[in-house]
């Protein structure tokens, strides 16, 4: 959240940043609940009879904001932007400077409209028929926040008004929230407002998404989190890696989101809590898992169903009889790759693209037509079997998934997965072959490849591969910010729900995320929690019940339903080459030690 300035509330606001020292930080959360309690308390929200609030069906809307003269719209729009892409737009200016009517021209080509007002605003008969003019060819949200006695001059909106008498950050924060279903309204009027604002008027909504707030709303103290900073610095120094990003969900709340660390050792480029990474193996959890899972729900795959039942190919290989659980087991007696980069003929690979070289596997590389079709396909297929039975970690697993999975839904992954459950969710992001997309800045870079590449990785796929299928596999190539995976995995920690869609049946999530064997300690597709208890994995104080996965390039994504946690930690330890210390020092594991610590310590 963005600091206001004389907004009066700057020890508060500490505690959302969690720059300062513990003991301020103690303090500011505690202020802060407790300011975030009477806004709780006194928010209405009006005119809901259609139900417009929380906002739903995420993937078809374009929002735009609005402000006028409220002096908190920098606090109201960085939490919009938390739940998907905002265009904020300054109503002043064009008062000023231009017309209501141009700003409604400028308004276009987004359907879907937030308003945020001051008493100040409701003074202007201008602003009111934008209002009123505006809700009758677009969805519009109103957020006010003052004075219960200027509410009779929004009698002619029929839009739903959030409104709070409240005027601060936490305010502003609390409404924006409240208008993706972050925070339930609950409240009623207390009073007679006007014909159209009386007592005990008041639509009622549920949290049905993330909250982003301070340690102390989750019953954390905020100075017990302080490791976390001491540990990622740690990192730092060490060399572990350049930078990273960690993000603390408890009890549906993000806690704790805080970037350290810069892209590379030049420290030319901070990192941000929005930038993107290479998620490496989370993908396999992440991408392929999450559509098998659905596809499970839809009677269209059966774990029980072999290989050979699915691919036609493969029913003259080894891999006919290979069941569908024993893949996402990684129990198939598959090798675990196959040569890649290292194998590339001069022949293969052009500097061009062209009709004959389409594959871009990153810049000056481009890729013969069907070279995976030709080369890699045939050599994952006729590969042998040496550990059937036996849990053996295996990417070529999840490429096995991702043509099983494509066959069924006759889509590429990469695009079955954003339209049916990433842009859904919000998940602004997550997505495979991320420069299509975003900018390079906004993109961790990865490993510096001077032998095969001869290229720094930024915004390619990390993983060989992943890169010469063209950057989608299914086992690598997905990318995604920290709050991305936090979205996806709270879904999945909320058994398949959010915002109030449920993408994957309840007992689906139940039985993908169990111990299912009795040779490892795997789920189908996800890994979890190590019974070994010397291994300390993934944290010595986790749960039994704890799954999720690492990635190669300094990732991981853990959840806990025991205590109702979803750790993010993503890094770029490969830059700018393969390293192993932060394994070796244990950085990942630490982290969410302190976190589990901090939970057991409570307020």
């Amino acid at each position: 959240m963005r600091r206001n300035s004389g907004a009066g509330f700057s020890l508060i606001l500490l505690a959302l940043t969690l720059l300062n020292s513990a003991c301020a930080q103690n303090t500011a959360g505690l202020e802060y609940v407790k300011e975030e309690q009477k806004v709780e308390k006194s928010t209405v929200l009006f005119n809901n009879d259609k139900y417009l609030v929380p906002l739903q069906n995420l993937e078809t809307l374009k929002i735009a904001s609005v402000h006028f003269s409220n002096a908190y719209n920098r606090d109201f729009d960085s939490l919009l932007n938390k739940y998907s892409k905002i265009q904020s737009f300054n109503g002043e200016e064009y008062i000023h400077t231009k017309t209501l009517n141009a700003l409604a021209g400028d308004l276009k080509l987004y359907n879907t409209i937030v308003i945020e007002l001051s008493e100040e605003d409701l003074k202007n008969p201008q602003i009111i028929n934008f209002v009123v003019t505006t809700q009758a060819i677009k969805n519009v949200i109103v957020s006010y926040n003052g004075k219960s006695s200027e509410l009779v001059k929004l009698n002619d909106v029929t839009a739903p008004v959030v409104w709070t008498e409240k005027k601060s950050p936490i305010a502003a924060s609390f409404a924006a929230q409240a208008i993706f279903g972050g925070v339930a309204v609950t409240a009623k009027s207390t009073g007679n407002y006007s014909m159209k604002y009386g007592k005990g008027m008041g639509f009622v909504t549920e949290k049905t998404r993330l909250q982003y707030t301070v340690p102390e709303d989750a019953g954390v103290n905020s100075e017990n989190l302080g490791d976390i900073d001491k540990i990622a610095h740690e990192a730092i120094v060490e060399h572990a890696t350049p930078g990273c990003v960690v993000l603390v969900v408890k009890d549906g709340k993000v806690i704790f989101n805080k970037a350290y660390g810069t892209h590379t050792y030049d420290q030319a480029m901070p990192d941000k809590i929005t930038d993107i990474f290479d998620l490496a193996s989370m993908t396999k959890v992440s991408a392929t898992t999450m559509e098998a899972m659905q596809l499970t729900d839809q009677g269209k795959l059966n774990l029980d169903a072999t290989v050979g039942d699915y691919l036609p190919i493969a029913r003259q290989t080894n891999k006919n009889d290979i069941h569908i659980r024993e893949l996402l087991e990684h129990q198939a007696g598959l090798i675990p790759d196959i040569p890649t980069v290292e194998v590339v003929k001069p022949t293969d690979h052009s500097v061009d693209s062209s009709a004959a070289y389409p594959t871009k596997v990153n810049d000056y590389y481009y890729l013969r037509k069907d070279y995976f079709k030709d080369v890699m396909w045939p050599k994952m297929l006729n590969s042998p079997l040496r550990t059937r039975g036996q849990y053996v970690y295996s990417d070529l697993s999840m490429v096995f998934m991702q043509q099983i999975l494509e066959t069924l839904t006759s889509t590429p992954e990469n695009v079955f997965l954003q339209q049916h459950l990433y842009d859904p969710l919000g998940m602004q992001t997550a997505g495979f072959l991320p420069l299509y997309r975003f900018a390079p800045n906004q993109i961790i870079p990865t490993e510096n490849d001077l032998k095969y590449r001869h290229a720094l990785l930024d915004g390619y796929v990390h993983d060989p591969t992943a890169a010469l299928m063209g950057g989608v596999a299914g086992h690598a190539g997905l990318f995604a910010s920290a709050n991305d995976v936090a979205i996806l995995f709270q879904m999945v920690l909320n058994r398949g729900t959010y915002g109030g869609v449920q993408y994957i049946k309840p007992e689906t999530v139940d039985l993908f995320t169990a111990k299912q064997s009795p040779v490892s300690r795997r789920g189908l597709g996800f890994d979890r929690w190590d019974p070994i208890l010397d291994h300390n994995y993934p944290s010595k104080l986790a749960s039994p019940d704890t799954y999720g996965h690492t990635g190669f390039t300094g990732t991981c994504v853990w959840v806990d339903p025991k205590v109702n946690l979803v750790y993010v930690f993503l890094s770029n330890r490969v830059n700018p080459n393969v390293g192993s210390k932060l394994s070796s020092l244990n950085i990942r594991p630490r982290i969410q030690d302190v976190i589990y610590e901090a939970i057991a310590k409570g307020l």
